[in-house]
């Protein structure tokens, strides 16, 4: 598909999760941009959690209902398959945040397919711009072959991106082993590539109730807004505008625009609907976004947080993309889990990257060093201790071979772990990043605060829901179908028309 020429952003007052008023709200935005679906039409929510403890981290039902009935109104009969599919956030299966969102009901009541992406086979795009990351990335055959793409993420906050509109909603187009391939210091630019894999040319954003503040636990803010697109870069720098964020100031957006992939200057943007921009940028007045240096985050409570700069400090001097934002993220979850999380957490100290500064610990308190990267070479109370980097380049993190770290496996290696190095003052978590997972373990053991794993309100959908993940991949692998495929892939017909790069200005005249 080619990039539209003419993208087009309309905002819609919508004050509730009715199924019949967003389905009349989206139906009239096909209309308006003279959209109709065709072929393999995906719709991709944002589901990176759900159920009672995350009830404003995802796309709501009702919302993706409506959707489905816009375009079966638009549909002239030219669809082919019409399916949602989606990665929740990585280590849990997509079967459980489906059911805690009431996603399954829903794809009964419509009748459409649906998909968990880490079941589906994983097909090979490759990547050929400047700049790139990787030279080629894997990702769900229904995305590669898809030929109507619709876009439905939640209007939310993001500790590591600033905020996660339609383009970082594409993190969950791929599965857990890729998707933490570069899901580092560079992480915007990861998502920056991730567009040359798929484009919408129907976006509709969910935000009714937007998530402020976080990205797994936001705080619900009443926004009262339907936004609808045809254009990614254009789209996030709408609702980057609504919020008071300059679209530039977030790397993902600037670095897609620079490529050719939409404009972010409003003179270059039509805003239409019942809503104006001023109107919407009233409606979030004092909007909280994620971004937020984990010194700061941890100010107050029982965890001191230090932070180096990350292994290319040519790039960035703070890892936005990786363990530090994991770890506030899992404080959150524990927080939400167990009211008492704050008083029951004893003292310790948490390091991250290349750090030089001293480390205020008395006896008795843990120092945990979180990642690959990080190094230090000091004295933590009476001992000198010299933590080395294990980071490798990104050049060593092969596509092709990576692995699937299991969740049960995490919680084993974990815990093993830290119970070895109970009588250590010093303690190293390896990875790059350390997950949320991960870290939620480890505070978890060394907090003695409550488990979200065996939460006896989730502990057996958990096991249900990983039961049939697993039991599905299994069946798949023994009839003989791969899992990952090498080699470029045939594509649908939402795979972009790669732009080239805006020209540059000429020069001023002397």
């Amino acid at each position: 598909m080619k990039i539209t020429s003419r993208p087009r952003v309309i905002l819609r007052h919508c004050s509730t999760y009715d199924v019949a008023k967003i389905r009349d709200i989206v139906r009239s935005g096909l209309e308006e941009l003279s959209l109709r679906p065709h072929g393999r039409t995906l719709i991709k929510p944002n589901v990176v959690a759900s159920g009672a403890h995350f009830p404003h981290a995802y796309t709501r039902p009702e919302f993706i209902e409506g959707v489905i009935g816009a375009l079966k109104d638009r549909d002239d009969g030219r669809v082919t398959e019409l399916a949602v599919g989606e990665r929740c956030g990585i280590t849990l299966p997509t079967r459980m945040t489906y059911e805690g969102a009431g996603y399954y009901p829903m794809f009964r009541r419509t009748g459409v397919k649906h998909y968990h992406f880490e079941e589906e086979q994983q097909v090979e795009i490759p990547l050929t711009h400047e700049g790139r990351l990787r030279d080629y990335v894997f990702t769900p055959e229904p995305v590669a072959k898809a030929d109507f793409f619709v876009n439905c993420p939640k209007f939310k906050s993001h500790p590591w991106t600033t905020v996660t509109f339609s383009m970082k909603n594409y993190i969950g187009i791929q599965d857990d082993r890729h998707r933490l391939i570069d899901h580092d210091h560079r992480l915007n630019e990861k998502v920056a590539d991730l567009q040359y894999i798929v484009q919408p040319q129907f976006i509709a954003i969910d935000a009714i109730t937007a998530g402020e503040g976080r990205m797994l636990t936001p705080a619900p803010f009443d926004l009262g807004l339907i936004i609808m697109g045809n254009n990614q870069v254009a789209f996030d720098s709408v609702c980057c505008q609504i919020i008071g964020v300059d679209p530039r100031s977030v790397e993902h957006i600037r670095l897609a625009a620079e490529r050719g992939f939409g404009p972010m200057d409003l003179g270059e943007i039509e805003i239409t609907g019942d809503v104006t921009l001023e109107e919407a940028q009233q409606k979030a007045k004092g909007f909280k976004v994620g971004l937020v240096r984990v010194e700061k985050y941890f100010e107050g409570t029982n965890i001191t947080a230090y932070a180096g700069s990350p292994p290319e400090p040519e790039h960035t001097d703070y890892c936005w993309g990786g363990c530090p934002g994991a770890i506030e993220e899992a404080i959150e979850i524990l927080r939400e889990y167990d009211k008492e999380c704050d008083a029951k957490m004893p003292r310790m100290h948490v390091v991250f990257g290349a750090y030089e500064g001293p480390i205020d610990a008395k006896p008795g308190e843990k120092v945990v060093f979180i990642g690959d990267c990080a190094t230090y070479k000091g004295r933590v109370g009476d001992q000198l201790i010299s933590i080395d980097s294990l980071y490798r380049d990104r050049s060593a993190r092969d596509p092709y071979t990576a692995k699937h770290d299991d969740v049960l496996a995490k919680m084993v290696k974990v815990t093993t772990k830290l119970a070895m190095a109970r009588n250590e003052t010093v303690i190293r978590l390896e990875g790059c990043p350390v997950s949320v997972a991960e870290q939620v373990l480890t505070l978890v053991t060394l907090g003695k605060t409550k488990n979200p794993y065996f939460a006896a309100d989730q502990v057996l959908e958990f096991n249900k829901a990983y039961v049939a993940w697993r039991g599905a991949s299994l069946a798949k692998r023994l009839s003989g179908r791969p899992y990952q495929v090498h080699g470029a892939c045939s594509r649908g017909a939402a795979a972009p028309e790669i732009p080239s790069e805006p020209p540059s200005p000429p020069p001023a005249a002397e």
